[in-house]
């Protein structure tokens, strides 16, 4: 798949600030509402939330655009990218 997985060191969250606050967000707006019982349960609400939250929830790091949305108006030239410092 060419994939590569990389692991920070311990006790470094904050080289990897981007996927803790993506995880603070899963865990607030999914995990806390739900309830599971099966991992196929699990899977599929997670799954769904992970697909609303990359196509239609509106991110304050895009504009307040969902990121659909924010690449529709970026190709369209209708919004010029922004710079984040990493």
């Amino acid at each position: 798949s060419g994939i590569h997985h990389e692991r920070i060191p311990v006790r470094t969250p904050n080289k990897n600030a981007f996927i803790e606050s993506f995880h603070s967000v899963l865990e607030r707006e999914c995990y806390q509402r739900h309830a599971f019982e099966t991992y196929e349960q699990a899977f599929t609400t997670v799954d769904r939330y992970i697909n609303f939250y990359n196509e239609r929830r509106l991110h304050g790091s895009l504009r307040d655009l969902a990121p659909a949305e924010y690449l529709k108006q970026f190709l369209s030239g209708a919004i010029k990218p922004i710079n984040i410092a990493v």
